[in-house]
């Protein structure tokens, strides 16, 4: 930690929070679609199928796209390393280039949807549930081309060191998914009653119209004039593709193991029925978003670390990680008050069922316990993603989410007969591995770069 004494503090953490709060703010307007769906469905005539549907075919949707989110965002560091080095040119082409991988992952992700019935009859989730969640996922798919090439002008952006379109795209997608949420969900304006299918429809609408913001955005302002990105057209070359999926990949796969910890604990808490699917959806759903703040700050971390290393500087970017650390240790005793004090206030949110409330208030108990883990490991990563370490993460948590965490849980919830209480358990074992190791991992690679560049600043 010597890095932290010869440092302006104030300096590092205001620049990181420039970049982090308009991330923070698109990123909580984005996942307010969630929270928005999640209060809507709360309120249909038949709630505990139609929160229990949303769960579980978002479940799906989630996995596929925390893949593909993980895939595009090595875009990211890539543009912030050759930012930091001056060569916006390049970083323009590389963005192009990832274009061609934004269009090729849509294609599965879309083949994945259509067998979405299929995937839930085998993880064995109440029949119940599955046409309703059906439908849910048969909307979503229209939205699925939109979300990929939007991710891959906001991680552009992002590397670049404007954050603020991801705020604008976020808060005015919400701002529409209201409305559309209404007239669908619920019938009006002439319109079929379509519930849980309406409510997927109308976030696949908000898709197209952040694509459209983002591009448009990006198209005409005068921050990325520099780097050319709509000036040319850049046919596939294989040589930088695959040089972007190298990073890019690891990460897929680090975010996708990880987010199967949670997909992984909601189709298993499924298996119990529709009431405790429904009050896990509601502690999840609070859960992820507050964790919509560590993420956000990830990102600006990952752009510090990035620019850092392009301008030739490991120990700025060994600097910029640790501040990343002391910030998200503040950002996470916020949010663990918040569920261990007013738990009841945060479920009469979303629904008036004693029974479902009941669950879920204790389950958020469990919640505040990792809060602390979640945000280490996801800044631990956000830092290894600016130094384009992606493989080693990706094992890590391989090893913490899937080995450890979800068999914990799996055992604690069937073996045990704890309930959805024991799957809450092992995500907390599970995060709280990943968050030694990664940290671990950054603290080690970022201080054999100092020593490798002989810089001490």
């Amino acid at each position: 930690m010597s890095s932290l004494n010869k440092k302006n503090h104030p300096a590092e953490v205001l620049r990181t929070l420039q970049l982090a709060i308009p991330v923070i703010i698109g990123m909580v307007a984005s996942f307010s679609m969630n929270f928005v769906d999640t209060l809507m469905a709360g309120r249909l005539p038949d709630k505990e199928i139609a929160l229990a549907a949303i769960a579980t075919g978002g479940a799906i949707w989630s996995a596929v796209l925390m893949f593909i989110l993980g895939v595009l965002m090595g875009l990211q560091p890539v543009v912030a390393q050759l930012d930091g080095a001056g060569e916006q040119l390049e970083a323009g082409e590389a963005a192009r280039q990832a274009g061609w991988i934004a269009l090729g992952v849509s294609v599965p992700f879309v083949l994945v949807l259509l067998s979405g019935a299929e995937l839930l009859q085998w993880m064995a989730v109440d029949a119940a549930i599955i046409p309703t969640a059906t439908q849910y996922m048969s909307a979503l798919i229209w939205g699925a081309p939109a979300i990929c090439l939007m991710l891959l002008l906001r991680f552009f952006s992002e590397g670049s060191g404007n954050t603020r379109p991801t705020m604008y795209v976020g808060l005015i997608g919400v701002m529409f998914n209201v409305p559309l949420n209404y007239i669908l969900m619920f019938g009006k304006l002439g319109m079929p009653e379509l519930g849980a299918q309406g409510c997927g429809y109308a976030t696949a609408i908000v898709m197209w119209l952040q694509f459209g913001l983002m591009f448009f955005y990006i198209r005409g302002h005068g921050h990325y004039t520099a780097y050319e990105l709509f000036k040319h057209w850049s046919w596939p070359d294989w040589l930088k593709i695959s040089k972007l999926l190298r990073i890019g990949l690891p990460i897929g796969g680090a975010i996708f193991v990880e987010g199967s910890l949670f997909v992984g604990a909601a189709l298993l808490i499924a298996r119990l029925g529709a009431l405790p699917a429904s009050a896990h959806l509601i502690a999840i759903n609070f859960s992820a978003l507050l964790f919509m703040v560590p993420l956000g700050l990830a990102s600006a971390v990952t752009t510090r670390v990035g620019n850092a290393l392009g301008r030739g500087e490991p120990d700025a970017a060994r600097y910029a990680g640790l501040i990343g650390f002391l910030i998200v240790i503040v950002t996470q005793t916020i949010g663990a008050s918040l569920m261990l004090f007013v738990p009841e206030f945060i479920v009469r949110i979303y629904t008036d069922d004693a029974a479902i409330a009941a669950i879920a208030v204790s389950l958020l108990f469990y919640s505040a316990i990792f809060q602390y883990s979640d945000g280490i490991q996801i800044c631990a990563a956000g830092a290894l993603r600016g130094l384009k370490d992606t493989m080693i993460p990706m094992f890590i948590n391989i090893l913490s989410y899937l080995v450890i965490g979800l068999t914990v849980g799996y055992y604690l919830t069937f073996n045990q007969s704890m309930g959805p209480a024991g799957m809450w358990i092992g995500m907390i074992v599970g995060l709280s591995f990943g968050a030694v190791f990664l940290l671990l991992r950054f603290l080690f690679k970022s201080a054999a770069l100092v020593r490798l560049g002989e810089v001490d600043q």
